[in-house]
């Protein structure tokens, strides 16, 4: 297949802002590798997590870096997206998640999980259960979390699971209803917006990741779209995918301010253009 003319006109092999990446390749600022560490190590020490941070900062990015971090042999990793289901279902997609067959209750599904804990836990395995998007959970969900999370009368921590969600979410859970389930949260961490580095370190790696072997955004352009993303990787890739495709059209080698001026007046004209 012909490869299209703007990645031809920057010397890239594929879509440097694309999301299909090893996990091996995801960038991280080196301003996160603390926040890094301390989600592994709270994970490490059979902790609850809590991370937060607004729509595109790169949370999801952050629970790829834990996977690849995390050390398969002592650990089994369960990934749940889906925040918007009842509690029978919760456990539904948890039970298919980890290779159980599902069961008919809500009681049946919880002991089937509960046991197959404790089961890793006899083998020396330690579960960390993912839940992305959990600021969209059910009240019922949350209230069973801490019943979910307690066993052997709460002196054995089988389990760690990792709420990951947009900042409402640490608000919910200080809720006095909530309380039983907060306090069992010992790693609270907020992943805020990247800094001006991190965006010229960002276009850089994925530029360079996909074959470019030259500077190709100007320093105002890199300045221009950190302002216009507020450091938000999501929207980063946005603009500068936009940007590099206008560029190409006009035979441009650099991208500068004035491409990412019509990128951005284009897109605030209709958001669902390029």
């Amino acid at each position: 297949m012909k490869t299209p003319q703007w990645l031809s006109a920057f010397g890239l092999s594929r879509p440097p802002f694309a999301k299909d990446l090893p996990d091996a390749d995801l960038w991280l600022p080196k301003a996160r590798e603390a926040l890094i560490d301390e989600l592994v190590n709270g994970c490490a020490e059979n902790n609850h997590v809590l991370l937060v941070g607004e729509p595109g900062v790169g949370k999801t990015c952050v629970l790829r870096a834990l996977r690849h971090r995390l050390p398969e042999a002592g650990f089994r990793l369960t990934y749940c997206h889906n925040a918007t289901l009842g509690r029978r279902d919760f456990y539904r997609q948890l039970c298919l998640a980890l290779g159980l067959t599902p069961k008919a209750t809500a009681a049946s599904l919880f002991y089937a999980v509960s046991s197959h804990v404790e089961e890793l836990g006899r083998e020396h395995i330690h579960p960390v259960f993912l839940l992305d998007e959990a600021h969209l959970l059910h009240q019922d969900v949350l209230d069973h979390l801490h019943i979910l999370s307690n066993y052997q009368w709460d002196q054995k921590p089988l389990l760690s699971i990792v709420l990951v969600g947009l900042p409402e979410l640490a608000d919910r859970l200080q809720l006095r209803k909530n309380r039983a389930f907060w306090s069992r949260i010992y790693t609270r961490l907020s992943l805020g917006d990247a800094l001006p580095e991190d965006t010229a370190e960002y276009l850089d790696h994925r530029l360079k990741q996909a074959g470019c072997k030259r500077d190709v955004f100007s320093e105002n352009a890199i300045a221009m779209i950190h302002e216009a993303a507020l450091g938000r990787l999501r929207d980063i890739d946005r603009i500068a995918t936009a940007a590099l495709k206008i560029a190409a059209r006009r035979k441009r080698k650099l991208v500068d301010r004035a491409v990412i001026s019509d990128v951005l007046d284009q897109q605030s004209m209709n958001p669902n253009h390029l």
